[in-house]
């Protein structure tokens, strides 16, 4: 879920990025000129970014208003029209290009979750995100992925433990990394270890981890493998997994799949602002 207090400060920074010498093609018109403009899709998908458009169309004041025609996570169309904005035409139009690049990103997001949660149907495994998200924009793209049906995993370094392949190596041993986690994590800290291979493997159950996480592992090595994690572990595939791929991902007895394609495969589904005569 979104946090109002942090899309509007966030949001202000962007207006501030991309204003700081102020608009001057807006600057055209008085300022007291008022208008009405309909935000349109101009191809099929997942809508997300309802309440970018309501605090978006308002950073310069609470002269715009915003009508909404589509929730986040809802199917819609070519053509269908999301929202009439009525207001100030400076704040208006000094504030499109901002809204509308966070909407496209968020929507071509949620649309690829949906994709891929329709390529795992029927089977156990969760589409989840990773943490390959864009510097400033994390708390957008991961609310995408639930938006479009995904789950996150962890939002920010803080949410569990995950010992990676060079927290390892750094550390000397999977056992002596997984001591030193259990050492400092608090009551609801999960750990999870990435392994590639049957030793790390073994080294994973032995140390009574919480999460496995089989990093480009093939699928067909998982399902050989996976049999021997008990009940107690839960289990993620990880690394280069693509559309094509993942059912078979899916289908190798995985809890989770984690998909960074998600945040840079990603294509941004196309809307435009127009004018209302």
């Amino acid at each position: 879920m979104l946090n109002v207090l942090k899309i509007r400060e966030k949001l202000r920074s962007f207006y501030i990025e991309d204003n700081h010498y102020g608009d001057l093609a807006s600057g055209i018109f008085d300022s007291d000129a008022r208008g009405t403009a309909t935000l349109i899709a101009k191809s099929d998908g997942i809508f997300c970014g309802g309440l970018i458009i309501e605090e978006g169309f308002r950073l310069t004041g609470d002269k715009v208003t915003v009508e909404l025609f589509a929730a986040d996570g809802t199917e819609i169309r070519n053509g269908d029209e999301i929202a009439r904005i009525r207001g100030n035409v400076r704040s208006i139009l000094t504030s499109e290009r901002i809204v509308l690049n966070l909407v496209q990103r968020m929507s071509g997001i949620a649309t690829m979750t949906k994709r891929l949660n329709d390529i795992t149907a029927g089977t156990e495994a969760t589409v989840i995100d990773t943490r390959k998200t864009t510097p400033g924009l994390g708390m957008f793209e991961k609310y995408a992925v639930t938006a479009g049906g995904g789950k996150n995993h962890r939002r920010t370094l803080n949410d569990g433990i995950m010992l990676k392949d060079n927290h390892i190596s750094f550390m000397g041993s999977m056992t002596r990394a997984v001591e030193r986690a259990r050492e400092i994590r608090g009551p609801m800290d999960r750990i999870e270890v990435e392994i590639e291979d049957a030793r790390m493997l073994e080294a994973a159950i032995t140390n009574k981890v919480d999460i496995i996480m089989f990093d480009n592992c093939s699928p067909e090595w998982i399902k050989t493998h996976i049999g021997k994690v008990p009940d107690t572990i839960s289990t993620e595939a990880s690394g280069g997994i693509t559309e094509d791929t993942l059912r078979a991902y899916a289908e190798s007895g995985v809890d989770y799949i984690s998909i960074g394609a998600l945040f840079h495969q990603q294509q941004a589904l196309d809307f435009s602002l127009k004018v209302v005569y």
